[in-house]
């Protein structure tokens, strides 16, 4: 965790030397500096509030520039805001003052306590020990929400100019207690996609398949089928396809100090493995015209 005093980059983006998979790796929620002011108007702990953070994901996954892709991470932690929502998904209840008329006040996120600024972190703890002003909410969609999805889009634009398609890879960890429903199976990793919606099935299917080979559990769209960013930006029919990647975070940190475990760095070694695999298996079949335009 980094305590943050002044200025602070909100996001960055590591790029290869040059771009040579149509792929773009996107980690919205390691972020891990946290500005004072938040920790100030929070009623929880800075151990507490990092509840929310997918962590470590950019470092699990640092390897996309060297084989070829850019990776984008946020910074700022997913406590204090999400982009992983509709910019306006927004909880009333929270704020000081009345929301614009476009807000989505409805959702099931907000109603989760969940929305584009989170009432509370996992386990259900609040965040906020008073209302915030509603003109805060909207300043953080307005300078770190809005110029981190033009950041996003840039980058998925960019790649599909340059190889007829693109390929988002969303990274993200999940609580290591999660089962598939309805069975005792615990995933390795979860691949999203919209139940079909948001990458073609080769794609998705080829993950599984890798991972699988790695030794991994893994499973399709159960529980996780993908959050905003993997339904906005995947399109299939336009060769844009997005999946949706969660790590079981027991796998590779001690869920109580939330510090890495010894099997962090083979963990790391076997998605960069897969992350090859991945890029391979979509160069060699790029032609096809279920992954790439014509």
């Amino acid at each position: 965790m980094d305590w943050v005093t002044g200025e602070y980059e909100l996001f960055e983006v590591t790029e290869p030397a040059v771009q040579t998979l149509p792929f773009v790796y996107n980690s919205p929620h390691s972020g891990r500096c946290y500005p004072i002011s938040f920790l100030e108007s929070a009623r929880l702990d800075s151990h507490e509030i990092r509840r929310s953070e997918d962590h470590f994901v950019d470092e699990l996954f640092a390897a996309a520039p060297e084989i070829g892709a850019p990776l984008l991470k946020a910074n700022f932690p997913r406590a204090y805001l999400d982009v992983n929502r509709e910019p306006y998904e927004l909880d009333p209840r929270m704020f000081e003052g009345t929301l614009p008329p476009y807000a989505n006040i409805g959702s099931m996120r907000v109603a989760g306590g969940l929305g584009t600024v989170p009432r509370i972190v996992a386990e259900n703890m609040d965040i906020y020990a008073h209302r915030l002003p509603v003109d805060e909410a909207l300043s953080r969609i307005e300078t770190i929400y809005k110029p981190y999805h033009a950041c996003l889009r840039r980058l998925l634009s960019r790649t599909h100019a340059n190889f007829g398609m693109a390929v988002l890879i969303d990274c993200h960890s999940m609580p290591g207690n999660i089962r598939v429903a309805g069975s005792n199976l615990r995933p390795d990793v979860i691949i999203g996609d919209r139940y079909g919606t948001s990458a073609s099935q080769e794609v998705s299917r080829a993950a599984l398949h890798f991972l699988e080979e790695l030794g991994f559990v893994a499973v399709c769209n159960k529980p996780y089928a993908g959050g905003f960013i993997t339904e906005h930006y995947g399109r299939p029919i336009r060769s844009l396809h997005a999946l949706q990647i969660e790590v079981n975070r027991a796998l590779y940190v001690d869920e109580k100090t939330l510090l890495k475990k010894a099997d962090f760095p083979a963990i790391q070694a076997s998605l960069e493995i897969f992350m090859r695999q991945l890029g391979v298996f979509v160069s060699e079949y790029a032609i096809d015209t279920s992954l790439a335009a014509e």
